[in-house]
């Protein structure tokens, strides 16, 4: 009985997200991710910034909004909250379309999949420094997560007629069935590749 409840995905993470998908039947089959991923959306997704000076307050802030602030990281959509959000709202109703699911699961299963487990770090003795493999946070993980997705997202739009939502879309479905074709899963196969070889 214990061993069930232990391969169980955790459920009920926040609330409707823009007034049309219930957050609460979302599971996040990572448990490690599962307290860091917050859905608790109220209204807009923006929060204007009150979580910046709070320690590990981030981890408050809905990731819906953060995976829109990462969004607006460089380049063409710096500083286009408003575009980035109704592309994003735009991409969930195309992959619940295709779907026919909710399609928060799909954002959260790419999430967990795009998370590496172990990255490198170097560690200086005397004049060598040498990699060695390191686990990473769960809250790293997340971050690391979050950044590959929207750099993805922005990545497949540069130099095609793709639009914004296309990418999203784009990347969230490959993302979350594993696909290597996506940014973030080949940079998560880098990442752990690397950590392999400096054990």
């Amino acid at each position: 009985m214990m061993a069930e409840n232990a391969e169980s995905p955790i459920a009920g993470i926040g609330t409707m997200v823009f007034g049309k998908w219930d957050a609460t039947e979302v599971t996040c089959a990572d448990p490690g991710l599962a307290p860091y991923i917050n859905l608790t959306t109220i209204g807009t997704p923006h929060s204007g910034g009150r979580h910046a000076n709070a320690w590990f307050g981030k981890a408050k802030l809905s990731v819906v909004e953060r995976f829109i602030n990462n969004l607006m990281r460089t380049g063409k959509f710096s500083g286009k909250k408003q575009h980035c959000v109704k592309a994003f709202e735009a991409a969930l109703d195309s992959i619940s379309e295709r779907s026919g699911s909710n399609p928060l699961q799909s954002f959260i299963d790419a999430i967990v999949e795009a998370a590496p487990c172990e990255e490198i770090t170097r560690i200086k003795l005397g004049a060598v420094s040498t990699p060695k493999a390191v686990d990473s946070s769960p809250s790293r993980r997340l971050d690391i997560a979050l950044r590959n997705l929207s750099v993805g997202c922005a990545a497949a739009t540069a130099g095609s007629k793709r639009t914004l939502t296309q990418g999203i879309v784009n990347e969230i479905t490959k993302a979350a069935e594993g696909d290597v074709g996506a940014f973030s899963i080949g940079k998560r196969e880098e990442i752990e590749r690397v950590a392999a070889s400096a054990r």
